[in-house]
C-alpha cells in the first residue's frame, strides 16, 4: 500500500482505492471499488476528493458535483463558514492558505468546472468568477475555466 502512505484513510480503504486503479479499465468494477471505499470512509476528505475526481474523469459529471459539494459543505460546518458569499468572499481570501480553506476553494472551483461540462454556463461562470477572484496566483482551474466560459468569440489573440 506504499502507493498510498500519504493518504489518511484505513488500509482497506486505501486497498480498495488500489483496486479501482488497477482496473481502471472496467468502469463498473473500478466503480464499485471507489463506492465500497467511499462507504467504508465516510468523511474522510482524501476519499471524497479521490471520488469526485474519479467520477469527473469517467465522465459521470453528476456523482463527481454531489461529491464535491459534499467536501464544500463539510469544510463550511467545520469551519463555521457563512453560506453568503459576501460574507464568505472575504474569509476565503484572508485564509486563503489554510488546509482547509485550499481544499474548500479547489472543490468549489472544480464545481464550476462540472457545471460547465455539463452545459450549466451560467453557475459555472459564477462560480469560477467568484474563485478566481481570489486565487490570484491561478491555483485552481478556476480563472481558465472562466476566461474560457467569457471569452468573445470575435477576439483574436493571433
Amino acid at each position: 500500500m506504499n502507493q498510498l502512505s500519504w493518504y489518511d484513510a484505513s488500509e482497506d480503504v486505501k486497498e480498495l482505492l488500489v483496486l479501482a486503479t488497477d482496473n481502471w479499465e472496467n468502469s463498473s468494477i473500478s466503480e464499485q471499488y471507489i463506492n465500497q471505499a467511499l462507504e467504508k470512509a465516510g468523511d474522510n476528505m482524501d476519499v471524497l476528493v479521490g471520488a469526485y475526481r474519479f467520477f469527473f474523469y469517467k465522465n459521470k459529471p453528476e456523482l463527481a458535483l454531489q461529491i464535491a459539494k459534499k467536501v464544500v459543505k463539510i469544510i463550511e460546518e467545520k469551519e463555521s463558514l457563512p453560506l453568503e458569499w459576501e460574507q464568505l468572499q472575504p474569509i476565503l481570501m484572508k485564509r486563503q492558505q489554510e488546509p482547509n480553506i485550499r481544499l474548500y476553494l479547489n472543490a468549489y472551483a472544480s464545481q464550476g468546472y462540472i457545471f460547465a461540462k455539463m452545459g450549466q454556463i451560467e453557475t459555472a461562470k459564477l462560480i469560477t468568477e467568484r474563485v478566481q477572484e481570489i486565487d490570484e496566483h491561478r491555483e485552481s482551474c478556476a480563472t481558465t475555466v472562466f476566461e474560457v466560459l467569457t471569452k468573445n468569440p470575435d477576439d483574436n489573440d493571433d
